[in-house]
C-alpha cells in the first residue's frame, strides 16, 4: 500500500494489452462452452447476437471484433460450463447462501431446473414448469392486482418486454418499474419535460461531424467501451472532448485500440480529453452555469455572434428568466460549489464557443442526484444557447447502461401510462387497461416496507441487491405472500423469498431459441433509438430451460381469463406474430418490423425533438432557472463527505466479474473506500487503515459499513468514493431525485469512523 503523499492509480491506457488479458482470465475462469469465441465474432453484426452488457449502438459496418472487454466478459458469463442444479440447492440452504459473495453465488453458473423454495426446510427444491405456473397464478388471482409487482431489468427483449406489460394490463395494474428506475429515469422525465422526447436525440453517425463533446459524470472507459472507438477518431480528426467528473477515469484520458496493430506495437495511445476538470460530487449545476455564464460574457464581447438567438426564437421559451438567472450568479458561489476555477471553466468555455456543432454526453453522474433533474436543464441550457439540438453533429446524449432498458419503455414497460397508448392496446385486445399511475422503484420499496406490496415478479435483474436502504428492505422481502424470480444465475436476491416462491431459470440471449415455429430471433433497441435483430446460436445451458417469452405466457395463461383476442401460444410459437403486434401498437416507429430488424446498424424509428418538432406543454424547447447549484440537498458540514457509488471494471450492474479494477489500479478487493490524501490526513486517518461509513441522511435509521480499507486516490476535497453495489445500504430510500425518483447514489452524506 502507498502512503499518504501518492494516490493509486493504473499507469496505462484504457483497453490495449490490458484489456486482452482482461477477456482472456474472464474465459479461464468461467470455462466457456464450445462455439462461444464463434458468439464473440458474431457479437454486434446484423445477423448475429446482440450484447447482453450495455446499451451503445451497433455500427452499419462493423469492425472484425465488434465487442469490448466487458460485452465479452458478459458473453463468457452466460456460456459459461458452470452449472447451478438442484443438487447444489440440496447442498446448501438459503440462509447458508446469503453468507456468498455476489461474485462466487453468480460463479457458481447457469440455473438449470425450476426451482421452488421450501420454507420447512430452507432449501430451494426442484418443480415442473406446469406446477410453477399453476401455482404462480392461484396466488396472482387471490390478491388484489394492484398489490402486485412486475418489476423488469433491462436484458429481457422487446417481445418478451411487451407481453410483460400486456400481461400487468391485462391483470390490472400499471406497476412496471425497471431497471431504469434505478438509473435513467431522470432522463425520461427531464427530457420530456424539456424538449417533448424521452430519450437522447443524437445517433451514432453525429460522432463523425461534431467539433465539440462535453462529457458529464460518465464512465466510458468502464461502462460502454465501445464508444471509445468513434471518440478515438473523433479526437483524431480534431474533435475537442471536455470532462467532468470528480473521478479522473482512465477512458476519457487516454485509448489503445486493440484493434489497431500500430498502437498496440508502440503502446502509444489517443489522448481523448483535450481538458478533465474534477467537479465535486454535485456541483456540475454550478460548472455548467459557469460555462453558460462565460458564453454570455463571449458574446456580448463579439457583438452577439455567438448565442444562436434565431434558434432561440423560434424553438425555444424561457431563455430571458435563464439570461437572468446567469447574470445573477456570481462566480464565488460557482467556484465554490462546483470545486472549480473561474480560468478552468472559462477554458473549457472557449472549447464550447469555437465548435460548430457540439454532443453533451451524461451518465449516472448526473442523474443519480436529489436534483438530477436540474443537473440534465442545464446542459439542455448549454446546447440549446447555440442551437445545438436536431442538427447533424450535436445533440443530447444519454448513455444508457443495460442492453435492452430503453426499448423495454418503449414497448409498454412503463409505470406512467400517460407514456402508453392504452387506446389502442384496449382496441387490439378488447379490454378495459388501468389508467392510474403504477409504482416506481422506490414506490416499490415503500410499498414492501408498509407491507402494501404482496407479490413481486422479477423478469431479470437482482432488485433487492440494487435498491437502497437494503437493512431495511431485506428482513420486509419476506413478507411478501409471492415472489418469482426469472433468472440465468443465482443472485442476492433469489436468497429473500415470499411465503410462495419461485426461481425459473431462462435461455440467455446467446442461446438458440427453439420454439413450435422453429428458432425464434428477438429485437433490442439501442441508447440511439435503433432496432436491432438478435439471434442466438449457442445449445442451451440445460433442456429444462424456457425463454423469457415462454415464462412470461405460461404465467399469464395460468393467472387471466380467455380472451379471444389473446393467443399466448400462438404468439410463444412465433414471435414474428408479436413483432407484427408491436407494429400495430406503435405503428409510426415500428411499421414493418419483421422485414427490418435485420437492416445493418439496425432501423431508426425516430425522434422528434432531432426533428426540431417539440412534444412539450408549450411546443417550444425548454429553458430552466436553476433554484439551487448543488445537486445534493444535504448541506456541507465539518466530518460529512459526499459519497460517490460507481462499478468497478470488472463488473457489469450487481454481477462482479471479478475482483479487478484494473483502471483504478486496485485488485483484490471491493472493501474500500477512496479518499484524497489531504482528506485523509486531516481526518487523522492513514492509507490502509479500516473504517466504517455511517448515512448522514438526518432521519432515526441506523446505516453502517465497516471494515473499509481506506486507499488514497486522486479526487476532490470533499469527495469519496466505493463500490456499488456493496454500498447501497448507505443510501436513504428518501434520498432520491425530486422529480423522477431514482435513486441518489451520488454524493450520498456519510461520515467515517476510525
Amino acid at each position: 500500500m502507498t502512503d499518504e503523499r501518492e494516490t493509486v492509480e493504473y499507469d496505462s491506457p484504457t483497453g490495449g494489452w490490458g484489456s486482452l488479458r482482461g477477456m482472456v482470465q474472464t474465459a479461464l475462469r468461467e470455462r466457456p462452452s464450445a462455439g462461444a469465441f464463434e458468439t464473440l465474432r458474431r457479437q454486434n453484426k446484423a445477423g448475429g447476437f446482440m450484447c447482453t452488457s450495455c446499451a451503445w449502438g451497433k455500427p452499419k459496418h462493423p469492425h472484425a471484433f465488434e465487442f469490448c472487454e466487458n460485452g465479452a466478459k458478459a458473453t463468457l458469463w452466460e456460456l459459461t460450463r458452470y452449472r447451478c442444479t438442484p443438487e447444489f440447492f440440496a447442498k446448501h440452504s438459503v440462509t447458508e447462501l446469503r453468507g456468498w459473495s455476489d461474485h462466487d453465488l453468480e460463479h457458481e453458473g447457469r440455473l438449470t431446473h425450476p426451482m421452488r423454495y421450501d420454507a420447512a426446510t430452507d432449501h430451494y427444491l426442484p418443480c415442473e414448469w406446469e406446477e410453477a405456473f399453476a401455482a404462480i397464478g392461484t396466488e396472482l388471482k387471490a390478491i388484489d392486482p394492484k398489490s402486485a409487482i412486475f418489476y423488469a431489468s433491462g436484458r429481457a427483449s422487446l417481445e418478451t418486454s411487451y407481453l410483460y406489460a400486456l400481461f400487468a394490463r391485462l391483470y390490472g395494474h400499471n406497476n412496471l418499474p425497471d431497471s431504469s428506475n434505478m438509473c435513467h429515469e431522470t432522463t425520461s422525465v427531464a427530457l420530456t419535460e424539456l424538449i417533448g422526447s424521452s430519450v437522447g436525440t443524437c445517433v451514432l453517425g453525429d460522432f463523425e461531424h461534431c467539433d465539440a463533446i462535453f462529457f458529464f459524470g460518465q464512465n466510458t472507459g468502464t461502462n460502454s467501451p465501445r464508444f471509445l472507438h468513434p471518440l478515438q477518431k473523433a479526437v483524431e480528426r480534431g474533435c475537442k472532448v471536455v470532462t467532468f467528473n470528480p473521478i479522473r477515469e482512465k477512458g476519457l484520458i487516454e485509448f489503445i485500440s486493440p484493434q489497431n496493430p500500430a498502437q498496440m506495437i508502440t503502446g502509444k495511445g489517443t489522448e481523448i480529453s483535450c481538458q478533465y476538470l474534477q467537479v465535486r460530487a454535485g456541483g456540475d449545476i454550478a460548472a455548467i452555469m459557469g460555462l453558460c455564464k462565460f458564453v454570455f460574457a463571449e458574446d456580448e464581447r463579439r457583438g452577439g455572434t455567438l448565442i444562436d438567438r434565431a434558434f432561440i426564437a423560434d424553438h425555444c421559451v424561457g431563455y430571458e428568466e435563464f439570461r437572468a438567472k446567469a447574470d445573477a450568479t456570481t462566480w464565488d458561489r460557482i467556484e465554490q460549489e462546483s470545486g472549480l476555477s473561474r480560468a478552468d471553466i472559462e477554458e473549457a468555455g472557449r472549447v464550447y464557443v469555437a465548435a460548430e456543432r457540439v454532443i453533451g454526453v451524461y451518465g449516472m453522474g448526473l442523474t443519480q442526484h436529489v436534483h438530477g433533474f436540474e443537473n440534465i436543464a442545464m446542459l439542455i441550457n448549454l446546447l440549446l444557447m447555440g442551437g445545438h439540438i436536431g442538427r447533424e453533429g450535436a445533440g443530447i446524449c444519454p448513455v444508457r447502461g443495460h442492453s435492452n432498458v430503453q426499448g423495454q419503455r418503449t414497448v409498454g414497460i412503463s409505470e406512467k401510462p400517460e407514456l402508453v397508448p392504452l387506446d389502442k392496446l384496449a382496441e387490439q385486445f378488447g379490454f378495459e387497461p388501468p389508467r392510474d399511475t403504477g409504482t416506481t422503484t422506490v414506490d416499490v420499496c415503500e410499498g414492501i416496507l408498509d407491507n402494501t406490496v404482496q407479490a413481486f415478479i422479477g423478469l431479470g435483474g437482482n432488485f433487492l441487491r440494487a435498491v437502497p436502504d437494503q437493512g431495511r428492505i431485506e428482513p420486509a422481502w419476506e413478507r411478501m405472500r409471492l415472489t418469482v424470480q426469472i433468472a440465468t444465475k443465482l443472485n442476492r436476491n433469489h436468497l429473500f423469498n415470499g411465503k410462495t416462491a419461485y426461481l425459473l431459470p431462462c435461455l440467455g440471449r446467446s442461446e438458440e431459441d427453439m420454439q413450435a415455429g422453429g428458432p425464434q430471433t428477438v429485437t433490442i433497441e439501442d441508447s440511439f433509438s435503433h432496432i436491432h435483430g438478435s439471434l442466438g446460436h449457442r445449445t442451451p445451458a440445460s433442456e429444462h430451460l424456457k425463454s423469457e417469452l415462454a415464462i412470461v405466457a405460461g404465467m399469464a395463461m395460468a393467472t387471466l381469463p380467455p380472451n379471444p383476442k389473446v393467443h399466448w401460444k400462438k404468439w410463444t410459437g412465433d414471435y414474428s406474430l408479436v413483432r407484427d403486434l408491436i407494429a400495430e401498437t406503435y405503428h409510426e416507429q415500428f411499421h414493418d418490423m419483421n422485414a427490418r430488424m435485420f437492416e445493418p446498424g439496425g432501423f431508426y424509428r425516430g425522434n422528434s425533438a432531432r426533428e426540431r418538432v417539440w412534444k412539450t406543454k408549450t411546443g417550444k424547447a425548454q429553458f430552466t432557472a436553476p433554484e439551487m447549484l448543488a445537486a445534493t440537498n444535504v448541506a456541507d458540514a465539518d466530518g460529512r463527505y459526499r459519497l460517490v457509488t460507481v462499478r468497478s471494471n470488472d463488473q457489469f450492474n450487481t454481477t462482479i466479474y471479478g475482483y479487478s479494477d484494473r483502471l483504478r489500479g486496485i485488485e483484490g478487493t471491493r472493501d474500500v473506500v477512496l479518499m484524497n490524501p489531504q482528506d485523509i490526513k486531516r481526518a487523522g486517518l492513514s492509507a490502509g487503515q479500516r473504517v466504517t461509513l455511517v448515512g448522514d441522511a438526518g432521519d432515526d435509521h441506523v446505516r453502517r459499513i465497516g471494515g473499509l480499507e481506506i486507499i488514497p486516490f486522486d479526487l476532490p476535497d470533499g469527495t469519496i468514493v466505493g463500490y456499488y453495489p456493496e454500498l447501497n445500504p448507505l443510501i436513504a430510500l428518501h434520498h432520491h431525485d425530486q422529480a423522477s425518483k431514482t435513486p441518489a447514489s451520488k454524493a450520498v452524506p456519510v461520515r467515517i469512523e476510525a
